[in-house]
């Protein structure tokens, strides 16, 4: 995935105000609800990414939840569980849940932004790395939920990694 990076003219105190510069020059949909928290829309090759930012200055952590577009039936959660297991086993940054609530799924990673201040580049990776596991885990959550396959099957089936090119 490749972004537009906004040139930061100084470094911002809020660091929500460098993610809707980010945003803004990206042509992404978005809403800054409060000064501490905002949702972006981004599409992806499945489905549309829902992703919502919230500042927190008391931690000096910036949140990131990228939730899939699916909902998880009642009945089908007891399959998640473990596919949530395993897909987190394979992840260095951030990891995937179960929003109940609203039964969808999501990736989260919090950013600790003290001591220095978040660049174009940071938010970039973020929201790439985020993008990037959902879409490699969106098949994986389709196999197990409209599939009726286990855990182990949609991985199998949905996370393997190809070599060269067709």
């Amino acid at each position: 995935m490749s972004f537009i990076i906004a040139e930061a003219e100084d470094v911002v105190a809020n660091p929500l105000d460098l993610v809707e510069q980010i945003v803004i020059a990206n042509e992404w949909p978005f809403d800054r609800q409060t000064d501490d928290e905002m949702a972006v829309e981004i599409t992806g090759k499945f489905c549309d990414f829902r992703l919502w930012f919230a500042w927190r200055p008391e931690t000096a952590a910036l949140h990131l939840s990228c939730a899939l577009d699916m909902k998880v039936p009642v009945g089908r959660r007891g399959g998640i569980y473990p596919l949530l297991a395993q897909l987190n086993e394979r992840l260095w940054l951030g990891h995937f849940d179960l929003w109940t609530e609203e039964s969808v799924p999501l990736f989260r990673h919090t950013l600790l932004v003290r001591g220095g201040p978040l660049t174009p580049e940071h938010v970039e990776e973020v929201v790439d790395i985020a993008v990037t596991e959902c879409e490699r885990a969106y098949p994986a959550f389709q196999f197990v939920i409209w599939g009726g396959k286990t855990a182990e099957e949609a991985i199998t089936a949905a996370m393997f990694e190809t070599v060269g090119e067709a």
